[in-house]
């Protein structure tokens, strides 16, 4: 006598198949794709310049923290590719010594900020909604107030140093993250799977960590990609003010502050830690741009 499954259990393995592809995340469709796209342009930039700011220490032909006045506004030459500054210093070797100081402070206040904001959207996700209702006005109250004045603000508490403005961005820069992801969060938790998911008995916690939040990333990592670029100059601009990593630290904020009294004499002690700033932020927001086109398939070719 043959056995005919049972309704619940068709149901069961038929929304199973459908859950199962969530939970691969946008991880291993982005690695999959970033072979042959477009991105892959971007993403190996990206990667060389973090190469190069890992390296730069090691690669910088001068010491970077030598003062020789007999040397003072030395134009570019080949003994000095990028000429010296005020104080005889080499430029190209400081740029190279504050890559890693700048881009890795960048990318370490985008991981903080973003985990923080990720781990907020959850739990107001998690709570009923007129108690993760009243979390978000939070983020709305954060989100009036410009990102530079709360850095600004803490920095001037906490007192000048770069720790004290990788505190303070990522204190300030938090709330944009969770208020977009908690967006993503809502728009992933109406799809079918997760709803099918429900149906199943699955408990919320786990539907929210094994389906929702894995096929909400793909935002995330847009999102950070683009956050860097912007981090990368407010951590220049407030170095630019003096409340940056403390001198004689080599830094590109620092380094056009130093510089810009002889802009028309010595226009090379500024130009060059620019060009490093526009090149980095350019960069990563090409990568975010490509990143989106990947993650989201509708928009190739736009």
């Amino acid at each position: 006598m043959t056995v005919l499954p049972s309704a619940s259990s068709e149901f069961a393995s038929t929304e199973s198949k459908r859950i199962r592809p969530a939970t691969s995340g946008p991880l291993g469709r982005l690695t999959a794709r970033l072979r042959t796209g477009p991105a892959t342009l971007p993403a190996a930039s990206v990667g060389v310049l973090l190469v190069v700011s890992l390296l730069g220490p090691f690669l910088a032909p001068h010491d970077p923290y030598l003062v020789d006045l007999g040397n003072a506004f030395v134009a570019p030459e080949s003994g000095h590719w990028m000429g010296t500054d005020d104080l005889g210093r080499d430029v190209f070797s400081r740029v190279l010594t504050a890559a890693p100081l700048t881009l890795l402070s960048a990318i370490a206040v985008v991981i903080a900020s973003n985990l923080f904001g990720v781990a907020f959207a959850c739990l107001a996700s998690l709570l009923p909604a007129w108690a993760g209702s009243r979390l978000m006005r939070l983020c709305d109250v954060a989100l009036a107030i410009p990102p530079i004045i709360v850095a600004m603000a803490i920095v001037a508490v906490m007192g000048p140093s770069l720790m004290a403005v990788m505190i303070a961005l990522s204190a300030a820069m938090w709330p944009g993250t969770a208020r977009l992801m908690h967006t993503v969060l809502r728009e992933t938790s109406r799809t079918s799977y997760v709803e099918a998911a429900g149906l199943m008995g699955v408990t919320p916690g786990r539907i929210l960590l094994r389906h929702i939040l894995p096929n909400s990333l793909d935002a995330i990592l847009v999102h950070a990609s683009l956050e860097v670029s912007g981090v990368i100059v407010m951590i220049a601009g407030l170095s630019f003010l003096g409340i940056g990593a403390p001198a004689p630290s080599a830094d590109w904020g620092s380094m056009i502050a130093d510089g810009r009294d002889f802009v028309t004499t010595a226009w090379w002690i500024t130009a060059f830690p620019g060009l490093a700033i526009t090149v980095s932020a350019v960069l990563f927001s090409l990568l975010g741009d490509a990143l989106r086109v990947h993650l989201d398939p509708s928009l190739e070719g736009k």
